[in-house]
């Protein structure tokens, strides 16, 4: 008797990232230590599960992100699209600044390429998932992990650096209860700067880099200061002006928006106490009638898995 063919499985896992960084828009990010995890199988018709964070987003088969990425690239690359039963279980923050729609489209991507067998390298991975976010940096993070420095060369194309932080890098994340579109963020951009804030902007993007990359974090109190985004997009995320306050008290480093907000990643010193630090945010929101989640994370190495 023949034996039933197996179904084609693959398990993902991609991390959330936070972009920008202060002052390297559309330039920088890095990957923390919580996931999207995915499990594909080929199925009869479209189907998902979903367990975790904004598991009534995840398990809305209707115009799901990850399903819409899926069907396009395998159209896109001439492929008969396989309907699939989707098991997700998602720490990651949807519409929050956490890297959710560039963790999705990988999903979405690396899906297409598994089932349709692409033959996609990461190159052109990172590149169509860049190309759909309209910027490189979450992409790149989320795909590779660690601290990533990305631009667009090309319409599909992502030129990426990989940096390993040296040391370690404690971060607390202030998420709060209403979410921002990264439209909306954009639009209170002004569409021209002055050389003055450019130059700066420039200046401290280096010096962040060279931090991470000599593991010198005395030097984010100056490194995350940021005029090209951050002051215009302040009055829709109160997290920030009032967590900036706190840098250099209570083993604080820094504050910055996470992505387009409204979360702000908050630095910590790796030499102070984490729980000193998370009580003098928990405080100070208190203090200003502000409301979010505080959660313990890092910079991780680990990328998407496959």
């Amino acid at each position: 008797m023949p034996s039933k063919k197996k179904s084609k499985r693959l398990r993902l896992s991609l991390p959330a990232t936070s972009a920008n960084l202060g002052p390297a828009f559309d330039a920088a990010a890095l990957a923390m230590d919580f996931y999207i995890k995915i499990e594909a199988t080929e199925a009869g018709e479209f189907s998902i599960a979903a367990t975790g964070r904004d598991s009534g987003i995840c398990g809305h088969v209707e115009d799901h992100l990850i399903l819409n990425t899926y069907r396009e690239v395998m159209q896109a690359g001439g492929r008969k699209i396989v309907p699939l039963s989707l098991r997700i279980a998602n720490d990651i923050p949807i519409g929050k600044g956490c890297g959710s729609s560039a963790a999705a489209r990988l999903a979405g991507i690396t899906l297409a390429v598994h089932v349709g067998r692409l033959r996609w390298t990461d190159a052109q991975i990172i590149g169509e998932a860049s190309r759909r976010e309209h910027h490189p940096d979450n992409a790149s993070a989320c795909w590779m992990g660690g601290l990533t420095v990305a631009r667009m060369s090309g319409e599909a194309e992502a030129q990426v650096v990989s940096v390993r932080p040296k040391g370690k890098w404690p971060l607390l994340l202030a998420i709060p209860e209403q979410s921002l579109s990264t439209e909306a963020a954009r639009s209170v951009l002004p569409k021209q700067y002055s050389r003055a804030d450019v130059v700066v902007n420039i200046q401290n993007s280096m010096l962040l880099l060279s931090a991470f990359a000599q593991g010198r974090p005395e030097l984010l109190s100056v490194a995350l200061e940021d005029r090209i985004h951050q002051p215009y997009r302040a009055a829709l995320c109160p997290l920030l002006p009032c967590l900036q306050e706190l840098k250099g008290k209570d083993g604080i480093l820094g504050a910055a928006l996470s992505g387009a907000g409204p979360s702000v990643l908050v630095f910590l010193d790796p030499r102070s106490s984490a729980a000193k630090a998370r009580k003098a945010v928990a405080s100070r929101l208190n203090g200003a009638g502000l409301k979010a989640e505080l959660l313990s994370t890092a910079i991780t190495l680990r990328g998407a898995r496959r």
